[in-house]
């Protein structure tokens, strides 16, 4: 029988379920001395810039577009990049500064789980916690446009290939949509001369005459295109904030060359801002003493929390609350605890943060 109980952290948004990703068991033994080498996390910030590329292209009839069609055509060629979204989340890493030798008494064989990374996951117990990632935008290709389709040659008439003069083939173009708009309006009212056999036939011919007239309104109208990009960077914060505000500038987009230099002054400043909301503590007993760290206590965080925001141009992009490992404490547990013969403990750490999650005894 387990007897659990659980810590209450902040944003510890996980299951209890087996983690994803690689681990180690290691156990504490005589050729080990009875040790444990583990490392605490840090956290760092990784944020993906999601931008969009537009592009557009004037019709090869766009001076006639008012004329002939009653429409605001584009004019001349241009490509603009925007910033379409910002995703933030933390990430953990092993914190060099903060290794450790947990030490057991001899004859006992309590072991810890491990990430790939040496962070500690679980003690005396196989179940560990899964922490979900954020879904990632996915870079996407620029489709073609209607006039790089095969129904755009479909459209084009006999007559406006022979025809010499721009006007007329913009004048032709103009008559054939109207043809188009009619032939479709006779097919759904049930009037054509050769009405298609079923619906299905019915569907591809007005599908057919839409793309056509689409291609033709384009040769007007003009193209647009539109890409994505995706670029994730990763912001290493500072060891310790002196004040309750940091900021940094993770990347400058420009509308002409999309993501560029953070020195480049020809985009403008994408932001991370980070204000700390609560700072951890030391817990306390009961008289509201400080509690010591156990001798040869088994080391965990105790983390902070802050605010982790950014903007481009005055508009927010992302608002999110993050547990940050080395803005806070560290605290132990006596490793007597887990080596007890009558109960021996188990603990379930917040491999994000390395948080202590839940605690109890294996009964007999």
């Amino acid at each position: 029988m387990i007897r659990r109980l659980f810590i209450t952290l902040p944003l510890i948004a996980a299951s209890l379920t087996c983690f994803a990703q690689s681990t180690q068991k290691l156990t504490a033994t005589k050729v080990s001395e009875y040790g444990l080498i583990y490392t605490l996390p840090s956290t760092v910030i990784d944020v993906t810039v999601e931008t969009q590329l537009t592009v557009k292209q004037p019709g090869e009839y766009y001076r006639y577009a008012n004329k002939y069609l009653g429409i605001d055509p584009i004019t001349e060629p241009s490509s603009v990049y925007t910033l379409k979204s910002v995703i933030v989340s933390p990430r953990a890493v092993s914190d060099p500064d903060e290794r450790y030798l947990v030490q057991f008494k001899a004859g006992t064989s309590p072991f810890m789980i491990v990430s790939d990374i040496n962070l500690p996951l679980a003690i005396n117990t196989d179940r560990t916690i899964s922490i979900s990632a954020p879904a990632l935008p996915a870079a996407k290709e620029a489709a073609p446009t209607i006039l790089e389709m095969p129904v755009a040659t479909q459209a084009i008439t006999a007559e406006m290939l022979q025809s010499q003069s721009s006007v007329k083939k913009a004048e032709l173009a103009a008559q054939r949509i109207m043809e188009l708009r009619q032939s479709r309006s006779e097919i759904i009212s049930g009037t054509a001369e050769n009405m298609p056999s079923d619906g299905q036939a019915m569907k591809l011919a007005l599908d057919n005459l839409s793309a056509q007239e689409e291609a033709l309104t384009a040769m007007f109208a003009g193209t647009e295109q539109s890409s994505t990009q995706v670029k994730t960077f990763t912001i290493e914060l500072p060891d310790s904030i002196a004040t309750d505000h940091w900021d940094i500038i993770v990347a400058r987009l420009s509308a002409l060359d999309g993501l560029v230099a953070t020195d480049d002054l020809t985009g403008d400043p994408i932001r991370l801002n980070l204000d700390m909301r609560k700072r951890a503590q030391l817990p306390s007993n009961e008289k509201g003493e400080t509690k010591r760290f156990p001798k040869g206590g088994l080391a965990y965080r105790i983390p902070s929390t802050a605010i982790v925001t950014t903007d481009f141009m005055g508009s927010q992009m992302s608002n999110d609350e993050i547990d940050i490992a080395q803005y806070g404490v560290t605290f132990g547990l006596d490793p007597a605890l887990f080596t007890d013969k009558k109960a021996p403990a188990y603990a379930i750490f917040n491999p994000l943060t390395g948080a202590l999650v839940e605690i109890g005894t294996i009964q007999p």
